[in-house]
């Protein structure tokens, strides 16, 4: 079995390996250790942006915080309530209708000695300029976006129903728009049902975090099911 992605269960499995999941709070924990771990998620087809909020204990693994009165988040100046997950810990999570959320938002953390910290985003999400075909043969593919800035960083993930084979999973880069999966990229995939997936992601530095920093991650992808076929089938 040489499958490269992994279901999302065993993915947060890994995850909770690696990142505490114990539960602090913020009270008890000088303000300046804390580490901001911001994530904005979205997909074509889903009709919500995520906002999912960590705030840890000294660096991006260590114990989850719920932040005390009058510690408190707020995206786009409403307060985001507080929830918690045995394998993820405590979290900030707020669930935004997609057509409206393009463009920038603010995330402003306060701490418990009402210091407050800004972070500002901007979200926009690509698509393809063109449909795509329900069958494709084999030969270059290319894929032309909106949305997208001169030079872009995009992961290409495509699976198949076999087992025996390795898939692709890479990052490529979309110059002006534009990005090609040459022909023999196909090699790695049998013919039959195929999942294409395109994602971007963009992870920016905090300008405004404690000692301990953080990032913002922003994330977009795609989806196109599509049956592979040989040059010569009909």
């Amino acid at each position: 079995m040489y499958r490269v992605l992994i279901g999302s269960s065993i993915f947060l499995m890994l995850l909770s390996a690696c990142a505490s999941n114990e539960v602090g709070n913020s009270k008890d924990v000088n303000p300046d250790a804390i580490f901001f771990d911001y994530k904005i998620r979205g997909e074509e087809r889903d009709s919500d942006v995520t906002v999912y909020i960590q705030y840890r204990m000294g660096g991006p693994n260590g114990t989850t915080l719920v932040l005390n009165d009058p510690a408190k988040v707020e995206l786009d100046g409403e307060k985001i309530p507080v929830d918690s997950a045995l394998l993820t810990g405590a979290y900030y999570e707020s669930r935004n209708p997609s057509n409206g959320f393009v463009g920038k938002h603010s995330l402003l953390f306060t701490d418990v000695n009402e210091k407050q910290y800004k972070e500002e985003f901007i979200y926009q999400p690509f698509k393809l300029k063109k449909g795509f075909d329900s069958v494709v043969h084999r030969g270059d593919i290319a894929l032309d976006f909106e949305g997208l800035g001169p030079k872009e960083a995009i992961r290409l993930t495509a699976t198949d129903t076999s087992f025996m084979s390795w898939d692709i999973n890479e990052i490529d880069t979309a110059i002006d728009g534009h990005l090609v999966i040459p022909r023999k990229k196909l090699n790695n995939l049998v013919n039959g049902p195929i999942i294409l997936l395109l994602s971007k992601e963009t992870e920016m530095p905090l300008k405004n975090g404690t000692k301990r920093g953080g990032r913002i991650v922003v994330s977009y992808g795609l989806q196109r099911d599509f049956v592979l076929k040989d040059q010569d089938s009909e």
